[in-house]
C-alpha cells in the first residue's frame, strides 16, 4: 500500500527589504521520502501547499498498521537521555512535530538553525511537549552519543518535548531517508524544518534559517489544522 506522493506548485513573491528562502512542499511515498522542492523567493512563509490523507485507506482490522505507520516504521532511535524511542509510535503518531537534522560538532549552520528552534520553543511556550514536539536527528550518530547530545541540548535550554536523537547508524540512516534528509557527508546536511501534523496529514517544509517569527506562523498553521470535514 502506498501513500501517494505529490508536489504543489511553487509560489513566488518578491520582498523589498529582506530576502530569504522558504521551501514549502508536501511529498511523501515509499521509496521517495520528502522530495526536494523548488525554492521560491518569498516575503512570508506560505500557507499550506498540500496534504496527504493517511486515514483514507485504513484497514478494517484495527490491528493492521496505518499507511503512515508502515511508511515511517517503528525504527528505534535513542534520545539525549539514553531512552529508546520508536520513530512512528513514540515520536510521530497523533502529534504535531518540527523535525530537523544536524550534528553536534557542526561549525556551520547547525547552531544558528537550532537557535531558531530554541526561539520557536520559547514562542510556543506550553505547547512544547504537549501539543508540539521538536525532533532533531543527528546525521553523525557514531560521534553524537546520548551524553554528547544531552550536553548540546543544555546549550539550547531544551525543555521536555524536544528530542535530540541518535542510534545505530543503519537505523538513523533509514529514518533520515524516509524524511528525505539523508546525506552521505554530514557537512551536506539540509537546513530544512519539516513541520507536520500526523493526525490530519498536513506537512510543510520551511527554511530553518528563516526569521523565527515567520516560522512560528508556519507551526501555528499546522497546529491549528483540522481533519477533513471538521472545520
Amino acid at each position: 500500500m502506498k501513500i501517494l506522493a505529490f508536489m504543489t506548485a511553487r509560489r513566488m513573491l518578491r520582498m523589498r527589504s529582506l530576502d530569504f528562502f522558504i521551501i514549502a512542499i508536501v511529498a511523501l511515498g515509499p521509496g521517495h521520502g520528502f522530495t526536494s522542492a523548488q525554492v521560491g523567493e518569498v516575503s512570508q512563509v506560505n500557507e499550506s501547499l498540500g496534504r496527504h490523507q493517511v486515514n483514507q485507506q485504513q484497514s478494517a482490522s484495527d490491528s493492521e498498521q496505518s499507511p503512515a505507520h508502515k511508511y515511517f516504521t517503528d525504527t528505534v532511535l535513542i534520545n539525549q537521555n539514553g531512552e529508546k524511542m520508536r520513530f512512528y509510535a513514540d515520536l510521530l503518531q497523533g502529534k504535531v512535530v518540527i523535525i530537523n537534522s544536524f550534528f553536534a560538532t557542526c561549525q556551520g549552520t547547525c547552531l544558528p538553525m537550532n537557535r531558531n528552534l530554541e526561539k520557536l520553543q520559547q514562542a510556543l511556550g506550553d505547547h512544547i511537549g504537549k501539543d508540539v514536539y521538536i525532533i532533531s536527528i543527528s546525521v553523525d550518530p557514531v560521534v553524537d552519543t546520548p551524553p554528547k547530545l544531552k550536553e548540546y541540548a543544555k546549550k539550547l535550554s531544551a525543555r521536555p518535548g524536544w528530542y535530540f536523537l541518535t542510534g545505530e547508524k543503519q537505523s538513523v540512516d533509514l529514518v533520515l531517508n524516509k524524511l528525505g534528509q539523508f546525506v552521505s557527508d554530514k557537512q551536506d546536511h539540509l537546513n530544512i524544518f519539516i513541520i507536520g501534523n500526523e493526525r490530519t496529514g498536513l506537512w510543510k517544509k520551511a527554511f530553518g534559517l528563516a526569521p523565527s517569527d515567520q516560522l512560528v506562523k508556519v507551526v501555528e498553521s499546522v497546529l491549528n489544522d483540522q481533519p477533513p470535514g471538521k472545520n
